[in-house]
């Protein structure tokens, strides 16, 4: 059975390399969750690493499996950015990016050799990372009087959300994070309680 509101992804940055025929194919793999954020960490190494014939590479995404890029820069099509994806895809990774930095060495490698080349760096990136499973969260405001403080924070301590903000000046406030398959559980016992207002982010 799939578990729609759960994925896995890398913890945090790590590095692989492969060395073929005196080319460097230099791996990086990161967490991510927006295109900026791609879109910064591929600006970073291009600036570190201006030198380098081609910066390919592959992120995903989301759950769906369909917001997705796979990038060649330069080499034969096919054989860069669709040899990184398939391994995100063959280690059943989303919200990650993978990009490959390669130093020409001289020798052509072919379109065989490549892909290899591509494969292998990317594997070595993730072999060296560690994997983590993270749940999609729902997070929303909670706004009560005191008078419903007790049935309020009885709630909370029953469901268990991640509490990520709270007030408690003239009027109260919450703000909670819940794995997304717990959520309407949650709103529906605060929902009942009188004075509660539930705004979702």
């Amino acid at each position: 059975m799939t578990v729609s509101d759960l994925y896995h992804t890398i913890e945090s940055a790590s590095e692989g390399i492969y060395k073929e025929k005196g080319s460097k194919f230099l791996a990086y793999a990161y967490p991510v969750m927006t295109e900026d954020e791609i879109k910064t960490h591929i600006d970073g190494l291009k600036q570190l690493y201006y030198d380098a014939r081609h910066h390919c590479y592959a992120w995903q995404l989301g759950l769906d499996g369909m917001n997705y890029r796979a990038y060649d820069d330069g080499e034969p099509s096919g054989t860069a950015g669709k040899p990184i994806h398939g391994q995100i895809l063959s280690h059943e990774l989303t919200n990650i990016l993978i990009v490959v930095v390669r130093y020409f060495g001289g020798t052509k490698l072919g379109t065989s050799g490549l892909i290899r080349a591509y494969k292998e760096a990317s594997a070595d990136a993730l072999d060296n990372a560690a994997i983590v499973a993270k749940t999609v969260d729902s997070v929303f405001d909670l706004f009560f009087d005191y008078g419903a403080m007790n049935d309020v924070m009885r709630v909370v301590k029953d469901e268990n959300p991640n509490v990520l903000q709270q007030n408690f000046n003239l009027s109260c406030s919450l703000r909670l994070s819940i794995r997304q398959s717990n959520a309407p559980a949650l709103i529906q016992r605060l929902g009942k309680i009188e004075s509660v207002r539930i705004e979702p982010l």
